[in-house]
């Protein structure tokens, strides 16, 4: 179930609720400089909340790409989506470095990104800087509240992961599986017990996984544990 907190806005201004780690980020401050009523609060779902609808999550590319790593940016998304009704995705830095901040093949990235625009339904609009990310901000808070008349409001509605949810992230544990290789793998074998009981010829048949993954995930599943400790 959805939980509301109503914010009333501060003398006419628009006001942002800001969840209190972002504060380093620089944005606040930027945000406070633009006439705007910044609310430091403990946010359970997003960094930025402009309206009762709009709730934002803001990435810096470094971030972003660690989130894809660990799996973390889809289910902050999902409980976004889940909690407002326009949620929107912030990637802030210069874009021509998303393909050059880490080690990561390009499949991996455009993949995400495609997940995130076609499954999720989220928009991700791209920002160089603290700068333009609190105009970008400032500009949702003001046509949100000021032109729709529409107050900000904490929502949260944190859902539980869904059995698909808990086989991908099971999945997703094995050397070099990405959130997309493991849908990928569970379309293809149907259930988790399938996948661990699979050879290495079976596994390579899985688009994109290849001879060397197949064999350092079969070498994983089927080595005898022995405890270090």
């Amino acid at each position: 179930m959805t939980k509301v907190q109503r914010i009333l806005p501060v003398d006419g201004k628009p006001t942002v609720l800001v969840d209190h780690r972002e504060r380093a980020s620089g944005v606040t401050m930027i945000l406070e400089r633009k006439n705007v009523s910044v609310r430091p609060v403990q946010l359970e779902v997003g960094d930025y909340v402009c309206s009762d609808r709009v709730g934002i999550e803001r990435k810096s590319i470094k971030d972003f790409l660690s989130s894809i790593i660990d799996h973390r940016i889809f289910n902050q998304l999902e409980n976004l989506s889940g909690s407002y009704e326009k949620p929107v995705l912030v990637i802030e830095g210069n874009p021509e470095l998303l393909y050059l901040e880490r080690n990561m093949h390009e499949n991996v990235i455009r993949g995400a990104l495609a997940s995130i625009a076609i499954d999720y339904k989220i928009p991700i609009i791209w920002t160089q800087n603290p700068k333009e990310t609190a105009a970008l901000i400032f500009w949702i808070a003001y046509r949100e509240q000021v032109k729709e008349k529409r107050k900000p409001q904490i929502r949260s509605s944190k859902r539980a992961p869904t059995t698909p949810q808990q086989q991908e992230f099971l999945i997703a544990g094995l050397p070099h599986i990405n959130s997309v290789m493991s849908r990928r793998m569970l379309k293809k074998f149907k259930t988790p017990r399938k996948i661990f009981a699979a050879n290495e010829e079976k596994l390579m048949k899985v688009d994109g996984l290849g001879k060397e993954k197949a064999r350092k995930i079969f070498k994983l599943l089927n080595r005898r544990y022995e405890d270090g400790e």
